[in-house]
């Protein structure tokens, strides 16, 4: 057996079932529940559209600091995001990320460490969240993808839900540390299932063709979620998109 699968199974013990019950997690998410009602009135829609079982490859477009929180506000289960590994050496701040399932990143690149990591926790059953983008937008736009998710799509069969967030920008753009009230929506966009993703494994499409594909999905939830949180969104104007 390789040193890499022996480190893996001797990892599953330390992974607890995603939905036992976390008081850290829990903690956190009741404070972030009260302060988002309250400051942003954030609503989230689609959330019927999340699996029941079975982990789940969440990508969503990055608009602020703010998004991890805004997202698994309006889910009732923790999501397992990555952040800056310097971040884990901050006092108080590690400490939560350590508790809340978070996983280390170089910010140059994706390590094979973090692959590894990321299709564990997918296989044991979590959702993981990706920001593709790589870093926070500069101007509200959904900038182009990092391909690096991709590794992990290959070696995880799960599905993958697109995810919009709207008004988190506004709230407190690039380079601020003001927190506006602004009001903030989530969108989960309709899932796309393992055979799919598999079908483009398979077929002559390129990566970057679907990575680009993905992204369109993540723009439409960014659109609904913006549309919703200023009052302009109507079913007939999301069928004319569709």
């Amino acid at each position: 057996m390789s040193s890499d699968t022996s480190s893996d199974t001797a990892k599953k013990d330390d992974l607890p079932p995603p939905l036992q019950f976390n008081f850290w997690w829990w903690l956190l998410y009741v404070t972030s529940n009260v302060f988002s009602t309250l400051w942003f009135r954030l609503r989230g829609y689609h959330q019927e559209r999340l699996p029941k079982e079975g982990g789940a490859l969440l990508l969503l477009n990055h608009q602020s600091h703010l998004d991890p929180a805004l997202v698994g506000t309006v889910m009732n289960r923790p999501i397992s995001f990555v952040a800056r590994d310097t971040l884990f050496n901050v006092p108080f701040i590690g400490f939560w990320l350590r508790h809340c399932y978070v996983m280390p990143i170089r910010r140059d690149a994706a390590t094979s460490s973090t692959i590894r990591e990321a299709v564990r926790r997918l296989e044991h059953g979590f959702f993981v969240g990706l920001f593709p983008e790589g870093t926070r937008t500069s101007d509200g736009k959904v900038a182009r993808f990092k391909p690096g998710f991709v590794a992990i799509l290959k070696r995880a069969r799960v599905p993958i839900i697109p995810v919009g967030i709207g008004g988190s920008f506004e709230a407190m753009p690039r380079g601020s540390w003001f927190i506006r009230p602004k009001r903030c929506c989530v969108v989960f966009g309709e899932p796309i299932p393992v055979e799919e993703i598999e079908a483009h494994f398979n077929s002559d499409q390129s990566d970057s063709d679907f990575v680009e594909f993905l992204r369109e999905r993540v723009i439409a939830c960014q659109q609904e979620a913006d549309a919703r949180r200023l009052g302009t969104y109507t079913a007939a104007s999301a069928a004319a998109k569709n």
